[in-house]
């Protein structure tokens, strides 16, 4: 069983919530370190504007670049759901070794800026999970953008896309997340934004 992620970029409105939700649960300290981000790409000209948001995290791929990157096994995937997981007591540090962060496409794995900082990233809530309660993004989403779960039944209930504005689906690593993406005349994921000049006189 392979669990991720479904994001649906009609619904998300660039709140930050998830990305607020997470750095409090994990008492993530202020600075660059985040296991979540949202990337936001803006399009097109006048009046005809775009924004497609896509939320940067780790994507527990089937074929992780970053577990044969670690010299001490510090990163492993859990064979019962596919949760790639770090053992931050084994970890180097990034003043001895950032390997992980060189192979990753995706930047999941995250450092802090205290000496040595040991690397953190997303770990799908794996101790919410246990408990029976989702990844603490999706459940602090308003919109309810964030799914999270088994990737068959994901798939099942909102399709199979790979395919959103700002992100490049490799078939090698296999990253297990999923979109429902707006699209625009052009055939590209984004999300419209009306920015034109109101003309009718308020009454």
């Amino acid at each position: 069983m392979q669990y991720g992620f479904h994001f649906n970029q009609n619904r998300c409105t660039g709140c930050f919530i998830c990305v607020v939700a997470c750095r409090d649960w994990y008492d993530v300290p202020a600075g660059p370190a985040s296991r979540l981000r949202i990337q936001t790409t803006e399009k097109g000209k006048f009046p005809d504007v775009f924004v497609a948001r896509l939320p940067i995290t780790c994507f527990h791929c089937v074929q992780p670049t970053c577990v044969p990157a670690c010299p001490v096994d510090a990163i492993t995937k859990r064979e019962e759901d596919g949760i790639v997981v770090v053992d931050r007591d084994a970890c180097l540090g990034k003043d001895s070794c950032s390997l992980c962060l060189d192979a990753c496409p995706h930047d999941a794995p995250q450092f802090g800026d205290e000496d040595n900082a040991k690397m953190q990233k997303c770990d799908f809530c794996e101790e919410r999970l246990a408990e029976g309660h989702p990844p603490i993004c999706v459940a602090s989403c308003p919109v309810r953008a964030l799914a999270a779960g088994p990737m068959d039944e994901l798939g099942a209930k909102y399709g199979d896309s790979r395919v959103a504005e700002g992100f490049e689906y490799s078939e090698e690593m296999s990253p297990s997340i999923l979109f429902n993406p707006s699209m625009d005349t052009n055939g590209l994921a984004v999300q419209k934004i009306d920015i034109r000049p109101r003309t009718e006189t308020p009454g």
